[in-house]
């Protein structure tokens, strides 16, 4: 993930299991693991209510300086609301956000240190790609040789430089979304804040902007807050994701934490592809015995949580840590036989639907190192599903 403090460390890029991948550079860049870190950003006890609807429930957080923070979640979440109360959009109806120590709410959006792309393109129409992008930087004091540089290298960075004198209607949706990003950009603001800004881009080109924002941030030093309900846009830029639910932060931490240790079922079910055990707990040595269905033998998880005998709880196993097997794998205490029911080829992976006889379903991915023809297994194929005692997770909720 992005840092701006450089260590030496270099990029290397991991797999993020939602078909995408992380950048997992700089890893000593933990300022919420620092009991001496000042927060930039902190929400203290914060309650936002529209009517009888509660948006926002009592949430207490701190998000730091040079962070790329996420804000993940399905719609109607609260993550907007959220990201539109840092702008000043919206006042909390209790509770305090504090900016570098001082309450922000007093204060118009205007002045504020902040700057945010909105989820709509929001461009003057009148005006044109070059003329949008220079509209903040003229109203300030900035020379026009550096409003023309710093315009010229947001077209640069965004790739609209053959567009510079369109006006908005003459370019697409997708143009039009990266005008508005380079013109949130151009202010250099101490805290941006971004409301799903690489929604109308494709596939390529979401995918390049998303290493080129992380560029930006590490440059810069600014804050980024990213409001996004795609995760693999989440995993890849962020140095931490808040999953969000029902107005309420359930797991803020890296996208690496966030996947392999999900703090609830809620969390390992909404970030990628994961089958879920539900059963009884039985202590074991090193973790417990899991019981989930007649007929089938108890799975093993190590696991160090303090659980009674008996407790409702629940397995989570993500499908590349899954083995598929024509026969069973020996001395493997995971094994369950079935049937592939269905198979999701995406070109470089395989997703094998297996259907265990009690109707349970468990995911098993393989990279796909073989030609078509070659590959060993295929619908109604019976086959076995397996892993290692430390590869899923334990969950109580």
């Amino acid at each position: 993930w992005p840092a701006p403090d450089h260590t030496g460390a270099g990029c290397f890029l991991a797999h993020s299991g939602l078909g995408g991948t992380v950048c997992m550079s700089q890893i000593t860049f933990e300022p919420w693991n620092d009991p001496s870190a000042k927060p930039l950003i902190e929400f203290k006890g914060v309650t936002k209510r529209f009517g009888d609807f509660t948006a926002i429930d009592n949430q207490t957080f701190d998000i730091y300086e040079k962070e790329f923070f996420a804000l993940l979640g399905p719609s109607g979440c609260g993550k907007t609301t959220m990201m539109r109360m840092l702008a000043g959009f919206e006042t909390p109806t209790s509770g305090k956000i504090l900016l570098s120590g001082q309450d922000i709410a007093p204060i118009p959006p205007n002045k504020r240190a902040v700057n945010m792309m909105f989820q709509s393109y929001a461009l003057f129409p009148h005006l044109s790609v070059w003329e949008n992008i220079a509209f903040g930087l003229k109203r300030g004091t900035m020379p026009k040789d550096e409003i023309a540089a710093r315009v010229e290298q947001m077209l640069k960075l965004t790739r609209l430089e053959k567009f510079a004198q369109r006006k908005p209607h003459q370019i697409s949706g997708g143009q039009r979304q990266r005008v508005a990003l380079a013109r949130s950009l151009a202010k250099a603001p101490k805290l941006l804040l971004l409301d799903e800004p690489l929604g109308a881009l494709d596939a390529k080109l979401r995918q390049d902007t998303q290493f080129e924002l992380m560029d930006i941030q590490e440059k810069t030093g600014t804050t980024f807050v990213i409001v996004t309900h795609d995760q693999e846009e989440a995993m890849t830029v962020a140095s931490r994701v808040a999953v969000m639910d029902d107005g309420r932060i359930i797991q803020a931490d890296t996208p690496a934490h966030i996947y392999e240790m999900p703090g609830s079922v809620y969390v390992a079910d909404f970030i990628g592809d994961v089958t879920i055990f539900e059963g009884r707990a039985k202590r074991a040595e090193g973790g417990y015995h899991i019981a989930f269905a007649e007929g089938h033998d108890s799975l093993f998880a190590a696991s160090d949580l303090d659980l009674s005998e008996g407790q409702t709880a629940y397995l989570a196993i993500r499908p590349e840590k899954v083995m598929i097997t024509p026969e069973r794998p020996e001395g493997a205490r995971n094994a369950l036989e079935g049937k592939i029911l269905d198979i999701a080829y995406l070109g470089n992976l395989s997703t094998y639907h297996v259907a265990l006889s009690n109707g349970q379903i468990v995911k098993a991915q393989t990279a796909n190192t073989r030609r078509l023809a070659n590959r060993p297994f295929t619908w109604e194929d019976s086959v076995w599903v397996s892993w290692t005692d430390t590869a899923a997770v334990l969950l109580e909720r």
